[in-house]
This record gives structure tokens, sequence and C-alpha cells, in this order.
């Protein structure tokens, strides 16, 4: 999703006592930076940050990391974080954004993360061939996020696109996660999960584009023989 840049973004991140500019520091022990053992939480491709911020100030007892590359996204989401806080009367205290390119996620997180869960939701279907292995979903990028994610850890994935998600049923399974659940019309299978509704989401609701949507579980990979 492209989006004008917003010169007040940056410096309002920088004053932020939820951004970290330096992810890079913290890796092997974002533990430390909340200050207790909860369990971590990952969104990848946060955007505007409707979703973690109603995420987070639900859940009190999980940490959670909100990673996107574009500072105006981010912005956005830092107020929506602000705002959505401020309406529970409640202080900004589990949740920090991050600027990184998720392709070198490795740079931030390691095994002794232990994240629990990710969230990738909406993210850039790459529609042409040469440009797949970007994909958040793909194999390659499913196989980094195992060297950080705890054993029986969940990745809860989301998509409009009938294209992508095909392929990341495959891609999931390549990389050693069990796909639990999956469903092509997340509206009508209202206790798949306890849905957070997106921009997006809503967007292409209106449009009569069906949600697709599953839950993987990392799972041991085999030996090849």
């Amino acid at each position: 999703m492209r989006i004008r840049f917003k010169p007040w973004a940056r410096p309002e991140l920088e004053a932020s006592s939820f951004y970290i500019d330096n992810p890079e520091d913290y890796k092997g022990k974002w533990n430390t930076l909340f200050k207790n053992d909860n369990p971590i939480h990952l969104e990848l491709g946060c955007g505007k940050g409707s979703f973690i911020s109603q995420l987070a100030v639900s859940n009190e007892n999980i940490n959670y990391i909100a990673v996107d590359l574009v500072d105006a996204m981010l912005g956005l989401a830092k107020r929506n974080v602000e705002a959505t806080y401020a309406e529970s009367n409640k202080e900004v205290d589990n949740i920090y954004l991050t600027r990184y390119d998720i392709e070198r996620i490795l740079n931030i997180f390691d095994k002794n993360d232990q994240i629990e869960r990710i969230y990738i939701n909406f993210c850039n279907p790459w529609p042409r061939g040469k440009h797949h292995k970007k994909r958040l979903t793909h194999t390659r990028q499913l196989e980094k996020y195992r060297e950080f994610l705890k054993d029986g850890a969940e990745i809860y994935f989301k998509t409009d696109d009938d294209a992508l998600f095909s392929d990341s049923l495959s891609y999931f399974e390549e990389s050693g996660f069990e796909i639990i659940d999956k469903t092509f019309d997340l509206e009508s299978t209202p206790d798949f999960w306890n849905n957070i509704m997106t921009e997006h989401e809503k967007m292409f609701m209106e449009q009569g584009i069906k949600i697709k949507a599953l839950k993987a579980k990392k799972g041991k990979i085999m030996a090849r023989e």
C-alpha cells in the first residue's frame, strides 16, 4: 500500500517511548525491554496499526512488537496506539513499534527471543513469479521465522489474494509448519478465531472479496532421505 510522505512521522517516532529505532540492539533480549517474562507476539507489516493497537490493549499479559518499513505507516500506527490506549484509560506498556526490513529479520530476533506467535495481515502478494521470494509467507521467509519462534509457536495469516493463499499453503508445509486450520471465507467462519478486522479487510469485504485465513504451528522438520 502506497502512502504519502508525512514529515511529522519521523520526529514523532523518535520522541515516542514505545518506538525502537535500534532493534538490532535487542536481538535475543527483547524481554529485557519489556521488563517481564510475558509471551511475545509479533506483527509483520503492521501498516497503520489499527490491528495491533486493538489486540495489544485487550491483552495486557502479552507483549507485542510491530514491524514495518515505512516511517509514514509507523507514524500513523503510533498515533493509533496512543488513541486506542487513551480510550481505555491505559498506559502504553506492552507494545513496541520498530522500523525494519523483514527480509533481514534475523538481524533483530534469534532463538533466545522465543516468539510465541506471528501475525501477517494482507501482505503484498507479489504476483509476478520472479518476485515470489519477497512474499512474507514464502518458504524462504518462513524458514527464517523458525529460527526465533518457540517450539509449537503459531503463525496467523490472512489475505484477500487467492493465489497468495494457495501458494502459502504449500510454503507452510514445505517449511515444517503444521496447518492447524484454514478457511476460504473468514466472514462465514465466525469461530475461526477472535478476529480483529483491519482497514484492508473492511475494504475488500465491501468489494465482495472473500478473506482467506490460516493458523499454522511450528513443527519439527523431518529429515529427508
